[in-house]
């Protein structure tokens, strides 16, 4: 759910006015970059976000500038995401990164053995 400045689900919680976020209630101590980082990714959920995108607007690189600061930055906000972090920022490969919002892993039934059953 998305209130007006604030972004919300299952665990995650990103106040982009107090630049503030919390998983599970918990506060998330996060660098500047790295909630500008976060607060990008949030803000276009479900959208890949280029890599050149991400370097301009947040640290003001060019694309000619070859740099491994924002794959650094991803990384350290994943480990802080705890065990979330995979699930919320996904690496598109060669193109950019997604935020996908937090999904419960959905169980399916299987009633394939009961459909086979023979009847004496």
């Amino acid at each position: 759910m998305t209130i007006e400045g604030i972004y919300s689900d299952d665990h995650l919680t990103l106040d982009y006015r107090r630049a503030a976020a919390a998983v599970d209630s918990s506060k998330m101590i996060l660098t500047r970059k790295e909630f500008e980082l976060l607060a990008m990714l949030t803000a276009n959920e479900g959208e890949i976000v280029p890599r050149n995108v991400l370097l301009m607007t947040i640290w003001g690189y060019s694309a000619e500038i070859r740099t491994r600061t924002l794959d650094v930055h991803i990384r350290r906000l994943r480990k802080k995401l705890g065990n979330f972090g995979e699930q919320y920022i996904e690496t598109v490969f060669g193109v950019g990164y997604r935020f996908q919002r937090f999904r419960a892993i959905r169980t399916y039934h299987n009633f394939a053995p009961q459909l086979f059953a023979v009847s004496a």
